[in-house]
């Protein structure tokens, strides 16, 4: 039976995760505050380990202040950090880590594959930085995979749940212009997505999205037509401002990814489109 130690299993993915992979018969370690604060317990979960799953953070879609701001750093590149420490320490390495970015690492000029060019923003600078301090993880004994993730869709929690109430009362609407790109993926193909790369010694950059990216006015039309509401009251962007700061950005300037990697290696995607997407879900 393999090992699978995940940091940050208790949000919507870790907790989708680790019920995925137990029902696949693997051995699930949830890398605790507790445990990432002592090098020393650390060390000997991951000394018995055969992968790694790093997922913590704390949650983008957030009113960014300046204090705040250095939360979303610390959580994640700390974090990372005392991972990394821990599997150069050690004699049995783990096989593979896998660490969590974002498709906000990329500006919002194209359309991306994983060799898309960066941003010079705060995410983008905080996602490079994220995926650096992984990679120092990288040697003879360990591989790294890098995974981008775009918005996850699923039942259970993630953004899905925020954004559903106010279309079923009917007072959904597009998020400023509505033109700005929306990268997703189905928690579904997600799953499969980690399942995929580690059965196969899989590693380098991926971006976990659909292959067919929208727009914010395309997840808004979806929504709409399975949910049977109306769609007429527009977010304006000023509102957004007032609410989230800076950190408004995540939702009016989004960033369009396709997964080329995971399409070139033969993963085959369930929920292709976001109109499959929202209907698997909300019908």
């Amino acid at each position: 039976m393999k090992t699978i130690a995940i940091s940050g299993a208790n949000g919507f993915v870790g907790t989708s995760l680790t019920n995925f992979f137990s029902s696949f018969r693997y051995k699930i370690v949830p890398l605790s505050r507790d445990i990432l604060n002592n090098k020393s317990k650390l060390e000997k979960v991951l000394n018995s380990t055969d992968i790694v799953i790093n997922l913590a953070g704390a949650n983008i879609i957030n009113r960014w202040s300046e204090s705040y701001k250095k939360l979303l750093y610390s959580s994640r590149i700390d974090t990372t950090s005392k991972i990394v420490n821990a599997i150069s320490s050690i004699s049995n390495k783990p096989k593979l880590l896998i660490s969590t970015s974002a498709v906000g690492i990329y500006d919002n000029k194209s359309i991306y594959d994983e060799n898309g060019s960066f941003s010079n923003d705060f995410l983008s600078n905080l996602c490079q930085d994220w995926e650096k301090e992984a990679l120092k993880a990288k040697s003879e004994a360990t591989k790294v995979a890098i995974f981008r993730f775009g918005i996850v869709m699923g039942k259970d929690g993630g953004a899905l749940q925020k954004m559903i109430t106010p279309f079923k009362f009917g007072l959904g609407g597009t998020i400023g212009s509505g033109k700005q790109a929306f990268s997703f993926i189905h928690i579904s193909d997600l799953l499969n997505a980690y399942k995929f790369v580690i059965e196969n010694d899989y590693d380098g950059v991926f971006n976990l999205t659909a292959p067919t990216p929208t727009t914010n006015k395309g997840l808004t039309f979806a929504l709409g037509k399975t949910l049977k509401r109306p769609t007429i009251l527009p977010v304006p962007e000023f509102v957004l401002k007032l609410i989230f700061s800076e950190g408004a950005r995540v939702l009016t300037d989004g960033q369009s990814a396709i997964p080329k990697k995971l399409l070139d290696l033969g993963f085959e995607f369930k929920f292709k489109t976001i109109e499959e997407t929202i209907e698997n879900l909300c019908s």
